[in-house]
């Protein structure tokens, strides 16, 4: 019962800063001053009755002397409700309007095309991250103050210092460049499942996970070394347990505790983390798309893709927070 009434309070929670991030959101992109791009052979008149017609601006008007558009802002809060009956009435996201690749195009078609990329790098680097990390951060606290553990706490403190957009580049320059094991770009294509477009991917899966092997390194380390030290631990060796035996049986279930939430909270970093290594190595995925629509301020597929950012981050904190409930019998959220 508990449990359910906590539930019920984060959902509540959630959805309310939602709407205020995504108001926010609204309001400041908004406030900026319309930039609209015309290539050769494109019209501009086009673009602007496109804004015109999704209720951004009225009264557009060029002059053929000056050869400038001269248009009316529509009030932000209108701007805002003629949004969102289009999301609610009609299931409309919005078009494509100042990237020129993207022209015309439904927003949501646009974006569930480009959301498997990112969506693959990212559980890639989970699935190679977790496994090692922990198996780092075991062996080091098993082999404390020894050579082994010296070792991996020097790797672990260079690769947390290192941001990921250094890591990347140490990457393409020697695993691309100098040694060719792999392409410095992803491969074109929608064959994600294919070795070739696999191995395409791995720079920037590395360049993804190697922090992040760092940062369960390190916290598995620092919970197993508590736990190890514990007096359960004690009591479960006078009874006649092994040291691999007491560890396997009950240190390693104890330091899960909150080791397995923040693995869930580190996929949501790697996944905002994604949004430069995407442009480095030229993954489609939404990463660069919201790079690209803040740059050209194309309103559509901005709010679109805040919106998915945001929502993945407070699900996510959620899912953190129920899971200790599940983890740990002893947790009660919501209890006072």
């Amino acid at each position: 019962m508990y449990m359910f009434k906590y539930v019920l309070k984060r959902l509540g929670l959630v959805l309310f800063t939602f709407c205020v991030i995504m108001v926010m959101c609204f309001v400041l992109i908004k406030l900026l001053p319309i930039v609209v791009t015309v290539q050769i052979g494109q019209d501009a008149n086009i673009i602007y009755r496109q804004l015109e017609a999704r209720g951004y601006i009225c009264n557009v008007v060029y002059n053929s002397t000056t050869k400038l558009w001269t248009y009316d802002t529509v009030p932000i809060m209108t701007q805002l409700g003629y949004y969102l009956q289009r999301i609610f009435v009609n299931g409309d996201f919005g078009i494509g309007v100042s990237m020129a690749e993207y022209r015309n195009q439904p927003v949501w078609d646009v974006f569930m095309e480009k959301l498997p990329p990112t969506v693959l790098i990212n559980t890639y680097s989970t699935i190679i991250g977790v496994p090692i990390g922990l198996g780092l951060g075991i062996l080091a606290a098993l082999k404390k103050n020894k050579w082994q553990d010296q070792v991996i706490s020097v790797g672990i403190i260079l690769l947390i210092s290192v941001p990921s957009i250094v890591m990347g580049l140490i990457i393409q320059y020697i695993f691309c460049f100098r040694l060719r094991w792999f392409p410095l770009t992803m491969m074109s294509g929608f064959d994600y499942f294919t070795w070739p477009m696999f191995r395409s991917m791995l720079p920037a899966v590395f360049s993804l996970c190697l922090g992040s092997i760092a940062g369960y390194a390190r916290f598995t380390r620092a919970e197993l070394t508590e736990v190890l030290t514990s007096e359960f631990m004690l009591l479960a060796r006078t009874k006649g347990l092994t040291r691999g035996q007491a560890t396997l049986r009950h240190a390693l279930r104890n330091a899960m505790v909150p080791i397995f939430p923040m693995i869930l909270s580190e996929f949501v970093l790697v996944l905002s983390g994604s949004l430069v290594i995407e442009s480095m190595f030229s993954i489609p995925g939404v990463g660069r798309l919201y790079l690209d629509s803040i740059t050209y301020q194309d309103y559509d597929f901005f709010m679109l893709l805040s919106g998915f950012y945001t929502l993945v981050g407070l699900l996510a904190g959620i899912i953190t927070d129920i899971s200790y409930g599940f983890i740990d019998p002893r947790i009660r959220m919501g209890a006072r």
